[in-house]
């Protein structure tokens, strides 16, 4: 009897035993499923991203057969725009800087420079070879005086005379130039090699010095020294050629100048990080790439800036954390992964070597109008381009990326005799050298001895 019941407890444990054994196995095997279900999941949305981030190298892609397009485009819309006005994208202005600084002017000057809500008075003495002293002073302009109404058919540099002489100011305006044309002056001052001048900020722009009698629209008579600055307002080139993506139309389309500034919208500072932007929000609607939920702040326009887009390009931190940190504290995504903050490194790298290599391309254009693009036999000229720009002087990936891609592009031996030459707050500077160039009164104004 002992034994029956023991035997048939033994039996009803095993029973027992095996049921539970199965429901183990069905409730392993189902979460089993669940996790494959959720990798496939989640691979398959990190795959999309892959595919988006792929599809983003491509249309950016800039082999130098492209770029040698580009810069042959350049130099055609640069002869169009000499021709006659309206004849190209480039409006290819005349400056009537036809006398840019040789070293030998003497005298004390100021340059007012306007940028942003800033305005700044530099205060330059120059002596035979040489600035003695430069000092400045930088002020806000208060928001009342912002904004207002003009009479757009005055002379500017007339105005701003009276205005001067309204405050008992014994000044005479001599020169009103932009931030290129001064920044090639200056660069002339220091260097008379230099025959261009870049500026890569937040905006974009070039300016360089042509033969007087290559400018068919110029219809005076022609300056004593045979030159002339052109102001090229390269931003405003456009090709065929250029790589442009969905991101850069969409940016277009909504920016409050469309069709306009093309070149500039792909290379400047002011657009790298919202393009970035741009691609980082589709990744995150198409592919889940931040989770399930869309992050608020990155539907924000211009929210990522290219000094962000800079400080996670240049984090050379095993982890990543300056990449980290900018996700966490300007977009609101924290717990990234290295492997998302790794692709995010990715989209600024080919963003900014995308539009580094384009404004190469768009230096070849300028050599290749001035003959500057071989090497030709007796002639041992060099060649100095100026430039300035936060985005060029901060942005050292950008930067490099573009000198080593002009040397590609213009070979070794050209290579050689093209120099890029950091001209540091070069247009203001250049503002006041022009002045002293152009002053018709350069023998009468005294020298302060101080």
């Amino acid at each position: 009897m002992a034994f029956f019941v023991t035997k048939n407890f033994i039996v009803r444990m095993g029973k027992v035993a095996v049921r539970v054994a199965l429901g183990v196995a069905v409730v392993a095997a189902v979460a089993a499923a669940v996790v494959v279900r959720r990798r496939m999941r989640k691979d398959g949305k990190y795959g999309k991203a892959m595919e988006i981030v792929k599809e983003l190298e491509e249309k950016c892609g800039t082999p130098i057969g492209k770029l040698r397009q580009v810069a042959d485009a350049m130099t055609v819309e640069m002869h169009a725009g000499l021709a006659s006005e309206g004849g190209s994208k480039l409006k290819m202005l005349i400056s009537y800087v036809d006398n840019l600084p040789t070293g030998n002017e003497e005298g004390l000057f100021y340059a007012l420079d306007l940028g942003g809500t800033n305005f700044r008075v530099l205060r330059v003495q120059l002596k035979h070879g040489g600035i003695a002293n430069q000092e400045f002073e930088e002020v806000s302009i208060p928001p009342n005086l912002m904004t207002g109404t003009s009479d757009v058919g005055q002379d500017v540099v007339a105005e701003l005379t009276k205005a001067l002489k309204r405050q008992g100011l014994d000044m005479v305006v001599t020169a009103l130039v932009n931030d290129t044309v001064g920044t090639l002056a200056g660069g002339r001052y220091f260097n008379k090699d230099v025959v261009a001048a870049v500026i890569l900020g937040t905006g974009t722009n070039a300016a360089y010095v042509e033969r007087a009698q290559a400018i068919p629209k110029w219809h005076g008579v022609l300056p004593k020294s045979g030159e002339m600055v052109i102001n090229m307002e390269w931003g405003n080139f456009r090709s065929s050629h250029l790589p442009l993506t969905e991101y850069d139309h969409a940016l277009d389309v909504e920016s409050l100048n469309p069709g306009e500034q093309i070149f500039e919208k792909i290379i400047s500072g002011m657009y790298l990080g919202e393009i970035v932007r741009r691609v980082l929000l589709r990744m995150a609607e198409e592919a889940a790439f931040f989770g399930e939920i869309v992050p608020e702040k990155l539907k924000v326009p211009f929210i990522l800036r290219t000094p962000h887009m800079s400080a996670m390009h240049h984090d050379t931190s095993s982890d990543l954390k300056v990449v980290a940190k900018n996700f966490t504290d300007i977009l609101e995504i924290p717990n990234t992964s290295l492997k998302m903050r790794k692709v995010v490194v990715e989209i600024c790298n080919i963003v900014a070597t995308r539009g580094a290599r384009l404004a190469a391309a768009g230096i070849l254009g300028i050599l290749k109008k001035l003959g500057r693009d071989a090497v030709r036999d007796g002639e041992n000229q060099k060649t100095v381009i100026a430039l300035d720009g936060g985005l060029y002087e901060h942005y050292i990936e950008y930067s490099k990326c573009l000198e080593n891609t002009l040397d590609e592009l213009l070979g070794d031996e050209v290579a050689k005799s093209i120099v890029m030459e950091h001209a540091n707050d070069g247009s203001g500077v250049g503002a006041a050298l022009l002045a002293a160039s152009h002053s018709q009164y350069l023998n009468y104004l005294e020298v302060d001895e101080s």
